[in-house]
């Protein structure tokens, strides 16, 4: 197939080397070249395995851009091409989260949970912009930590503080979603 994609690795599909840090507009540049190239109307009337390869290249062409053009994608799937997969609920990463932070997190769902059915939006908005603000340091710290490792042999201290602030940004993350949930049923 001329419009083949070569890669094992999202960064590779674009021709990149893994980084936290993207060119977004480069990034959109080539998405588009290469949609174009293999985008299934192209192989319409191709034999039946060359549509099918276009197709599957294009999901997975599609699924690299998904991944890479956000920031938050990009720093966990950067964590996994090392072996850290925060996915998984069985993840060691998960299981050694310091308990100091797990015991905050609690805290914070108790009283997120207290303010929505209080219906303060107030008290929940204010705590929403807290969370919104430690996941967006978390997530920065994740990614100094990647630079760190794109630079240099693996350091598992700095692994470790990247899959810890990448925890952490998962935490918020739901945290946050659990506020989207309750200003979507106060519009209801």
């Amino acid at each position: 197939m001329a419009g083949r994609i070569a890669g094992t690795t999202h960064f590779a599909v674009f021709g990149l080397p893994p980084s936290p840090d993207v060119e977004l507009a480069a990034l959109e540049r080539q998405y588009r070249e290469l949609s174009l190239r293999l985008h299934p109307d192209r192989f319409a009337q191709a034999e039946a395995r060359e549509r099918r390869l276009s197709l599957e290249q294009t999901t997975a062409l599609n699924e690299a851009y998904k991944t890479l053009k956000d920031a938050t994608r990009r720093a966990f799937y950067l964590l996994s091409l090392h072996g850290v997969d925060l996915d998984r609920e069985d993840s060691a990463a998960q299981k050694n989260m310091p308990l100091e932070f797990l015991e905050e997190v609690m805290e914070l769902r108790e009283a997120l949970d207290g303010a929505m059915e209080a219906r303060d939006e107030a008290r929940v908005q204010a705590m929403a912009r807290d969370v919104e603000t430690r996941r967006s340091a978390a997530l920065q710290e994740a990614v100094e930590a990647l630079r760190v490792l794109e630079k240099g042999p693996p350091d598992e201290s700095v692994l470790k503080k990247a899959s810890h602030a990448l925890g952490r940004v998962r935490y918020f993350t739901r945290f946050l979603e659990q506020v989207d949930a309750f200003e979507e049923e106060m519009l209801a």
